[in-house]
């Protein structure tokens, strides 16, 4: 029965994500959203800019009550406080890591869901709320942490199996496809990169001066232990070269979430992020057992 418990933190940096990466770290102030009740966090944050040019961030909402994370959306006008807050997607599986991107006409949602067995696209049919499920996208494995580039007039994923847990943490997979909904090929030489400092996605990849960057885990140490930036340098059907760079640094304002980042994310000039802290209290083991005996549902 487990004991530990990883609890995060979203934060907020007014730094585009290239200024974070130049500088080794996040190093300007932080907005940071509200830490929830006691066993529940906030994670995987992702950003877009509204109509209106309010932030709405989706994020993973978990409670180690019933071991379920669903999709939240909370809006934040341009000071970052809160105007709003809502559940934005339910599905009786897990939900976390909600990338929301645009493309082919539409505004599109692709979170992780590994859980139900394979990776669904969720389209936006109004308002940044109402989304539905599009299609499945078929690759050679059930995915963790998909995320998606559009990059020379194809659609790239970039995934982690959830064949095992050491795949999970330690092996890279691409795919391709000329549309969203496929068909999708997968990459030649997967896994193209199996190391447990950084292969796992975690978060958006982005173009910076001509180079693919993928932010990806380090969980040499712990999952989710820190941040490093993928370089791809090559990047192709048939081969794919990339370098990772040096773990990022936790802002001095994390306080006790210093044990580790899981995500990072571009959105305009702003850069989304998450930290945790580790729980091994006793409140925390009881929980475990009160779960056990039915004590939630």
């Amino acid at each position: 029965m487990p004991r530990r418990k990883d609890i995060w933190k979203c934060g907020i940096v007014a730094q585009p994500i290239a200024t974070i990466l130049t500088a080794g770290g996040i190093t300007g102030p932080v907005t940071w959203l509200s830490e929830e009740p006691n066993f529940q966090f906030l994670a995987d944050p992702f950003g877009w800019r509204g109509e209106d040019g309010r932030l709405h961030v989706f994020a993973e909402h978990y409670d180690y009550r019933i071991r379920h994370g669903t999709i939240e959306t909370l809006v934040l006008d341009e000071d970052g406080h809160l105007l709003e807050r809502r559940p934005c997607l339910v599905e009786p599986w897990h939900l976390s890591y909600p990338q929301v991107f645009a493309g082919e006409g539409a505004l599109w949602m692709l979170p992780e869901a590994h859980r139900s067995g394979g990776l669904t696209l969720y389209r936006d049919h109004g308002g940044l709320v109402d989304w539905r499920a599009e299609c499945r996208i078929m690759l050679d494995c059930v995915p963790v942490d998909a995320s998606i580039l559009r990059h020379d007039g194809r659609w790239w994923l970039f995934y982690s199996p959830a064949t095992s847990k050491m795949t999970k943490l330690s092996h890279l997979h691409i795919a391709w496809a000329e549309r969203l909904c496929g068909p999708w090929t997968v990459h030649p030489g997967n896994p193209v990169r199996i190391d447990p400092r950084s292969a796992r996605p975690g978060g958006a990849p982005v173009a910076i001066n001509g180079r693919i960057m993928v932010p990806v885990q380090d969980c040499a140490t712990t999952y989710g232990g820190a941040i490093r930036p993928l370089w791809i340098d090559r990047l192709d059907e048939t081969a794919f070269v990339g370098e990772a760079g040096d773990a990022l640094t936790i802002p001095a304002s994390a306080d006790a979430y210093r044990d580790g980042m899981h995500s990072l994310t571009a959105c305009g000039d702003v850069t989304l992020f998450d930290v945790k802290r580790i729980d091994r209290s006793l409140r925390g083991l009881m929980l475990d057992v009160r779960r056990g005996l039915g004590g939630y549902g």
